[in-house]
């Protein structure tokens, strides 16, 4: 309780800093106070645009979270069941992890269109936490259990599915919890490439625009909507940790 209390003294101090910020312009014109933010935020018309805006790119991340996540527990399950693929699937990843996502928007706008580009963008972006966290999750020093299987004379897929596969959700849900933020900036920066609605497409028109309350207030919303995610995530592990260890 006491920890919780320090976390949320913590938060206020720092809203009440961005505010006195804004209100005695000391960082300039591009620090708004944050009661301008939010009152934007919160009334019409920037409500309206924020949730339709918000609602076309968690949609789009979803998209990308879910292919991202399933390519990854796929190759992390390969991996396991045919040994000798997992060193190559383990640099396949890494190298796609390593490829800046934005420089990947103009192939994937000519390829794939600019409403596609987004989701793809958020594939990418997302299934390397997943990946990482279901091979260590598989990779796990062998225990009494892995033995019993084995004298059961169970087979590689067998154990990884009545085995392996339970005891590594808890990982699962720490990798998902990393890969959804992920999924949503990569979808945010997708949107940049042409995408006709979107957070990104916010942005970019705030910022050409030299909007600077509506370019905060659309930063702001992708942070709680990365956060809310994040939280949830993570709520979900812990019942998963207590449910299948």
């Amino acid at each position: 309780m006491r920890r919780a209390g320090a976390g949320v003294l913590g938060v206020a101090v720092l809203l009440g800093l961005f505010e006195v910020v804004g209100r005695t312009g000391v960082a300039g014109s591009t620090w708004p106070p944050l009661s301008s933010v939010v009152s934007y935020s919160v009334g019409d018309p920037g409500r309206v645009i924020l949730a339709r805006a918000a609602e076309a790119t968690v949609v789009e991340a979803s998209a990308g979270l879910a292919a991202g996540t399933f390519a990854a527990v796929a190759a992390a399950a390969l991996g396991l069941v045919v040994p000798w693929l997992r060193a190559g699937m383990s640099q396949v990843a890494v190298l796609l992890s390593t490829v800046p996502l934005i420089a990947l928007g103009p192939v994937l706008v000519t390829t794939v269109g600019t409403e596609r580009t987004p989701a793809v963008i958020a594939a990418l972006g997302s299934g390397f936490a997943v990946f990482v966290a279901m091979s260590s999750a598989f990779s796990r020093p062998a225990t009494s259990l892995d033995d019993l299987f084995q004298v059961l004379g169970a087979t590689r897929t067998s154990t990884m599915v009545r085995l392996r596969a339970p005891a590594a959700v808890p990982s699962f849900f720490d990798g998902l919890a990393l890969a959804a933020p992920a999924a949503l900036l990569g979808a945010v920066v997708g949107e940049w490439f042409g995408a006709p609605r979107g957070i990104g497409v916010l942005l970019v028109s705030s910022m050409q625009n030299f909007d600077v309350v509506q370019l905060w207030a659309h930063a702001l919303c992708l942070s709680v909507v990365s956060l809310a995610a994040y939280g949830a995530l993570t709520g979900v592990r812990r019942v998963s940790v207590r449910r299948f260890t």
